[in-house]
């Protein structure tokens, strides 16, 4: 198993992530094939396990704790996080913090993550009434915290800010990164910044929830000839690791055969040449769906409505590849102002657009891909409703 520092920690390249656990049929979650694979983790150098609040509606917290009791607790670290981005109440950081260690049987998280600020949950968390930041501060400093850190799918331009709010309060960042998305979601951007800023980067989505697991017949039977014995993940894993910031890679496995292979990417093999590397983001150039849009920002000074162009269409670009999840939480935390909806087909923009994308059939499309999409801010109220049935029971 590769290793990495970080936080003055050691901690192995592949980490176990419980967002999508393996399943029986009524749709609980599979402990016993859970068990085997954390026994193989284990068995195998991995020592970084990552959980959230929110995650299987409250019940992973439990199987992983469950998984892990067996083991002396130096052995592992266990990984958490507060979920302040989703729930629309007054926060009860030390009713939802005492939970979360009852139900994974610690005393204490090796390291925990502010949930997901980003540019709707920004307010939220820096809202001193609430007092988030703060406490998990003093919990840290009685121990019963080892590292404290934050997870953002927040736009590269609004990292900044988040990171300037924070300061020294926090030592690790996650986010969201893998050879599509750092073009796509500017996450290079991003890493540069915090690189800059020495901050470990933990990666989350490596392989873009699956999409990157089959590239389709020509790119899949490209990666083949050239490593025939490896699987078309184990080129998204072996990519991430040839960037420095990043310390360990999240992988959501939902079965042991993806545990047995993500295992033996991160303990056999040659990494990725200089030119393999480049390669992946040539593929991933094949993969997008959406317009050329360079953001040269032509488009926004002659605007009416005062629109970011490129921000949307960059939106419309991400949507187009996945459905675009990410997507609906940022433009949840758009002033309605800001929204495609807002574009009144002028046709300014695309007079001046060096790419000759029509940009206001672009914004509609976009428009309507939102109003048919998931809301975010309906998803958490969803699940915050199963986690005061989950309290009830």
């Amino acid at each position: 198993m590769e290793y990495s520092e970080a936080c003055g920690e050691k901690i192995s390249k592949l980490a176990f992530g419980t967002m999508r656990l393996p399943l029986l049929e009524d749709g609980s979650i599979d402990q016993e094939q859970v068990e085997r694979m954390t026994d193989y983790a284990m068995a195998n150098g991995v020592n970084y396990y990552d959980t959230a609040y929110p995650y299987h509606n409250g019940y992973s917290e439990i199987a992983i704790g469950k998984a892990l009791a067996k083991y002396p607790r130096e052995s592992f670290k266990l990984v958490t996080k507060f979920p302040g981005h989703q729930f629309m109440k007054e926060y009860d950081c030390e009713g939802i913090f005492e939970e979360q260690l009852a139900k994974c049987g610690v005393d204490y998280f090796d390291f925990y993550l502010l949930h997901n600020i980003y540019e709707n949950s920004f307010d939220t968390y820096r809202n001193e009434a609430f007092g988030i930041v703060d406490y998990f501060v003093k919990q840290k400093k009685l121990g019963r915290i080892k590292h404290l850190g934050f997870s953002t799918h927040a736009r590269a331009e609004n990292l900044e800010e988040i990171l300037d709010f924070l300061g020294d309060r926090i030592e690790f960042c996650q986010i969201q990164l893998n050879y599509l998305d750092w073009t796509l979601q500017n996450a290079k951007k991003k890493i540069e910044l915090l690189g800059s800023r020495g901050i470990p980067v933990m990666v989350m989505e490596p392989v873009r929830g699956g999409k990157l697991a089959d590239l389709g017949e020509e790119n899949n039977a490209r990666l083949k000839a050239l490593r025939p014995d490896e699987s078309i993940a184990s080129w998204a894993l072996r990519w991430l690791v040839g960037i420095p910031e990043v310390a360990t890679v999240l992988s959501g496995m939902s079965c042991f055969d993806q545990m047995a292979d993500n295992v033996k990417t991160f303990s056999e093999g040659e990494p990725l040449s200089k030119d393999e590397w480049n390669m992946m983001l040539e593929i991933a150039e094949t993969l997008k769906k959406g317009v050329p849009c360079t953001a040269c920002r032509y488009c926004c000074d002659g605007c009416p409505m005062e629109l970011d162009i490129p921000m949307l269409l960059a939106g419309y670009n991400d949507m187009k590849f996945a459905g675009g999840m990410t997507v609906s939480m940022q433009m949840d935390g758009t002033p309605e102002e800001k929204w495609p909806d807002k574009c009144i087909g002028c046709g300014a923009c695309a007079s001046v657009c060096p790419q000759h994308i029509e940009i206001p059939e672009v914004l509609s499309e976009f428009s309507e891909m939102l109003r048919n999409g998931p809301s975010w801010r309906e998803i958490c109220r969803q699940r915050e409703e199963a986690a005061e049935k989950l309290k009830a029971k």
